[in-house]
C-alpha cells in the first residue's frame, strides 16, 4: 500500500487545484474583511435618565391652577414667540436683531464650521483619489542590480505621471464612528446657534420693556414735576400774602429741585438702556432711537406645559444631550485603535526615463499595495496609549452625562424661579396698587388741609413723597412682571420646536 503524502494536493485536483486554491484564500478572506467591515466596537449610545418631576413646585398655588390653559396661537408663526406681547415696535426690533446681531452671525458661522467638519468626516466613506507629476534622480546600488560589490552603477532620471487611489475600508467601525461624533457636533452647534437666538429674542425683549419702564418712571417724575412747580407756585404767593413762613417757600424749591434731579437721573439711565438695545440691534447708539412710550402693565399667561416636555424645548439641554452622542461616538474610535486597520492603495500611470516617452503607451505602469493591493496593520505594543486613549473618551462622556443632567436641573430651577416671579408678583401688584391709592387719598386730603390751614407744608410734602414712592415701585414692578414673563417663556424654551401655548388674560386688578 502507498503512503498517502499529506502535503500534496488532493487526488483529482492536480495542477488547477493548485492554481485556485491562492484565489480561494484570497476570496475567504476577502469575504471575512467584508465581514468585518460591519462590525463596529463603539458603545450603543441611551440618552442617560433624568430625575423628571411630574408637575412643576410653582405651576400651581394654594387655590388651584394659576396658569389657565391656553388654546394655541395660530396666528402666530412658530419661534416668533414675542409676537404674544402684540407690540408692532417690539416685533420690528426683533427681526431687525435677528439680521444684524454680531453674536448671531458668529454663531452661525460657528455652525457653518461644524457642517464643514462633518462633510470632512463623511470623506472617509469614499476612496481618496489624487494626481502628479514629477521626476527623482536615482543611483541604484550594485547590489539592487545582481552586480558584484565593485561595480560601477550609473544614475539616472526617472519621470513619472500618476493617478493614485487610497480607500480605507472601515473595519470595527472607526470612520463611522469618526461620522457619528462630527454629526452630533454639528447637531450641537446647531442647538447652539438656537440657544444664542432664543438668548438674543430674549434680551431684546427684555431690553426692550427696560426702556419702556424708564420711559414711564420719566412720565410720573416729569407729572412730580409739574404739580410741585404748581405747589411752589401756591406757597410762593401765600408766603407773599404773610400766610407762611419762608421755610415752606425753601421746603417747595427744594421738592421740586429733588423731583428734576430724579427725572434727570432717570434720562440718564434710559440713554444706557437704549444705548444696550442699539448694540443688540447690530447697530451704534448714534445710529438708533427709540421714541418714548411708557410701559403699560403685561399680563399674559404662560403654561408651563409638563416637566418632561423641558427636555424637548430647550436648546442648551438639547446642545448638552448632543455632545453627549459625540463623547459616546468618540469611545468608539478609541476603541478602534485595538483593531487592525486595513488600507488598499494603488497607483496608475506612467514614468520614463525620457521626458519626451512620459506618455507612451510603453511607458505606462501600475503600482498596487504590499498584499493584493491591501495594507493591513495590527497593533501589538504602545506602553497603553491605545487604553489611555479609551480611558479618557470615557471619562470625556461622564463629564457630559454629568454636564447633562446639570443642565437639566439648572433649566428646572429657572422655570420654577420665573413661576414663583409671576406668581408673586400677581400678588405684589395687587397690594401695590391699594398703597398708591390710598397714598394718592392721603395726599389729596392733605393738600386740602394745607390750603385750610389745618396741617403744615411738612405734612403736604411727607404725602407726596409717599405717593411718587409707591408709583416708582408700582412701574418697577410692571417692569419686572413683564420681563419675568420673558424670562419664564425663555427658559420654557421659547420658540424651540413648538412655540409655547400662550394666552391674554385680564389685566390684574
Amino acid at each position: 500500500m502507498n503512503a498517502i503524502n499529506m502535503n500534496s494536493p488532493a487526488p483529482g485536483l492536480g495542477l488547477a487545484g493548485r492554481l485556485l486554491r491562492p484565489a480561494r484564500i484570497g476570496s475567504a478572506l476577502l469575504a471575512a474583511l467584508l465581514v468585518l467591515a460591519g462590525c463596529s466596537v463603539a458603545p450603543t449610545y441611551e440618552r442617560p435618565s433624568v430625575d423628571t418631576p411630574a408637575a412643576f413646585k410653582e405651576a400651581a398655588g394654594e387655590n388651584g391652577s394659576q396658569w389657565k390653559a391656553a388654546q394655541p396661537a395660530e396666528d402666530i408663526a412658530r419661534g416668533e414667540w414675542w409676537k404674544i406681547f402684540n407690540d408692532d415696535s417690539l416685533n420690528t426690533l426683533e427681526e431687525r436683531a435677528q439680521q444684524a446681531n454680531q453674536d448671531l452671525k458668529a454663531a452661525a458661522a460657528r455652525l457653518g464650521q461644524a457642517r464643514a467638519l462633518t462633510r470632512d468626516a463623511r470623506s472617509g466613506y469614499f476612496p481618496q483619489v489624487d494626481a502628479g507629476i514629477g521626476a527623482t534622480r536615482q543611483r541604484p546600488s550594485p547590489a539592487s542590480q545582481g552586480l558584484p560589490a565593485d561595480a560601477n552603477t550609473q544614475p539616472f532620471t526617472l519621470y513619472r505621471a500618476q493617478v493614485g487611489v487610497s480607500y480605507e475600508v472601515d473595519l470595527f467601525g472607526r470612520v463611522s464612528s469618526n461620522v457619528d461624533a462630527a454629526t452630533a457636533d454639528a447637531q450641537r452647534s446647531e442647538a447652539l446657534f438656537h440657544s444664542v437666538l432664543l438668548a438674543l429674542q430674549a434680551d431684546v425683549a427684555q431690553q426692550y420693556f427696560q426702556v419702556r419702564e424708564l420711559d414711564a418712571a420719566l412720565e410720573l417724575y416729569r407729572g412730580t414735576v409739574e404739580l410741585r412747580g404748581q405747589s411752589l407756585k401756591l406757597v410762593q404767593r401765600r408766603f407773599d400774602e404773610g400766610d407762611i413762613s419762608e421755610v415752606d417757600v425753601a421746603r417747595a424749591k427744594s421738592e421740586l429741585a429733588s423731583a428734576q434731579s430724579e427725572a434727570l437721573g432717570i434720562m440718564r439711565q434710559r440713554a444706557s438702556a437704549e444705548h444696550a438695545l442699539a448694540i443688540l440691534l447690530g447697530s451704534t447708539p448714534a445710529e438708533f432711537s427709540l421714541p418714548a412710550r411708557p410701559l403699560t402693565r403685561i399680563s399674559i399667561g404662560i403654561p408651563a406645559g409638563l416637566p418632561s416636555a423641558l427636555l424637548e424645548r430647550r436648546p442648551d439641554i438639547a446642545a448638552a444631550e448632543r455632545a453627549m452622542a459625540a463623547a459616546n461616538a468618540r469611545v468608539g474610535v478609541a476603541k478602534s485603535a485595538f483593531f487592525p486597520s486595513l488600507n488598499l492603495t494603488g497607483g496608475l500611470g506612467y514614468e520614463s526615463a525620457q521626458l519626451g516617452d512620459l506618455f507612451n503607451w510603453s511607458s505606462r505602469t501600475f503600482l498596487l499595495g504590499p498584499l493584493v493591493g491591501t495594507a493591513l496593520s495590527m497593533p501589538l505594543f504602545d506602553g497603553g496609549r491605545r487604553q489611555a486613549g479609551v480611558d479618557r473618551a470615557r471619562a470625556s462622556y461622564e463629564e457630559q452625562v454629568a454636564s447633562y443632567r446639570g443642565t437639566v436641573l439648572n433649566a428646572f430651577r429657572e422655570v420654577e424661579d420665573n413661576l414663583a416671579n409671576l406668581r408673586i408678583l400677581g400678588d405684589q401688584n395687587r397690594a401695590q396698587d391699594e398703597a398708591v391709592a390710598a397714598s394718592a387719598r392721603a395726599a389729596k386730603l392733605s393738600h386740602t388741609q394745607y390750603r385750610e390751614g389745618a396741617v403744615s407744608y411738612f405734612d403736604v410734602i411727607d404725602a407726596d413723597r409717599t405717593v411718587l414712592q409707591q408709583q416708582r415701585v408700582s412701574v418697577q414692578l410692571d417692569g419686572e412682571r413683564a420681563r419675568s414673563t420673558v424670562n419664564l417663556i425663555r427658559a420654557l424654551g421659547g420658540g424651540w420646536g413648538e412655540l409655547p401655548a400662550a394666552t391674554q388674560l385680564s389685566s390684574a386688578k
